[in-house]
Parts: structure tokens; sequence; C-alpha cells
């Protein structure tokens, strides 16, 4: 059997992961006590473990490649064993180099196949986009322009 640090940078050769997952995985592979403890701190220490740089990997997967909000990474942050400050910091760095209303846009664009379709598929469009993370406000403004714009080009796709 390897030792727990071997297998831990294993781990975190495939991707990045928070200090909860590299300790859950390890346990998992029999890993427990001094050994664990010992893996955990070398890794910490050698910076190939940093919950930080963990949170804003997920945070920029999060908003550039599955189009969540801020709401929904940060959750997702969080569920990962990384604690409010740290996800909070890395959500709020992330996000702050992007334009969160063309974000929405987008998502909308992405799961609204008409904005202005009868009001069942707006409720249900706005839920999806409020479980995607995005403000319940901000989503009712996106979902309000999208509507003006398919009015104005006459039911038209553009």
């Amino acid at each position: 059997m390897a030792d727990a640090y071997s297998a831990g940078l294993a781990m975190l050769a495939r991707g990045e992961l928070s200090v909860a997952q590299v300790r859950q995985r390890l346990e998992r592979k029999g890993f427990t006590g001094e050994q664990l403890t010992a893996a955990l701190e070398k890794l910490q220490q050698t910076g190939a473990l940093d919950d930080l740089r963990a949170a804003q990997a997920l945070a920029r997967r999060s908003a550039h490649v599955r189009m969540h909000g801020r709401l929904r990474a940060l959750r997702e942050i969080e569920g990962r064993g990384i604690s409010r400050e740290l996800a909070r910091q890395a959500v709020d760095a992330v996000y702050a180099e992007l334009d969160e209303q063309a974000l929405l846009e987008r998502a909308l664009a992405r799961h609204g196949r008409s904005a202005a379709a009868d009001s069942a598929a707006q409720r249900r469009l706005y839920q999806r986009l409020v479980r995607q993370g995005f403000e319940g406000a901000s989503v009712v403004q996106a979902l309000r322009r999208a509507a003006g714009r398919s009015a104005n080009s006459g039911g038209r796709a553009d």
C-alpha cells in the first residue's frame, strides 16, 4: 500500500480538491490517525493542498463552464468542505472579474427557448435560474428584457 502523502498527491494531480475531500478519500483508502494527519499537513506545507486555490478553481468552473450564479457557486464550494469565509473570498474574486448580468443573459439564452412564452413557462425558467444561483430580482429583470426583445421582434427568434 502506498503512503498517504503519495496517495494524496495522486488525487491532487487529477484536480484541485479541498482538505476535507482529500481527508475523506484517504480515509476511504484506509489511512487513519497520525499517518493521515501527517500527510495532510505535508500536502498543505508543500502547497499541493490549498483550500483557497481549490475554492477559486471551483468558482471559475461554476461561472465559466456551468454558468451558475454567485449563490450556487458559494453553496457548491461550501459543500466541498471549504469554510464559508474562504468560499466567499473565492467567489467574490472570480465573480468580480465577470459581468454577472451577461452571465445571467447567457444562462437565460441557454435555457429559455422564448422568454415571451406563457406564464407557466416563465415561472419554470425563473425557478431554474434561481436554482442556478442568480438573484431573483435580477432574473425577473432579465426575463422582462427578453420578453420585450421578443415582442419587439414580432415573436421571431433572432
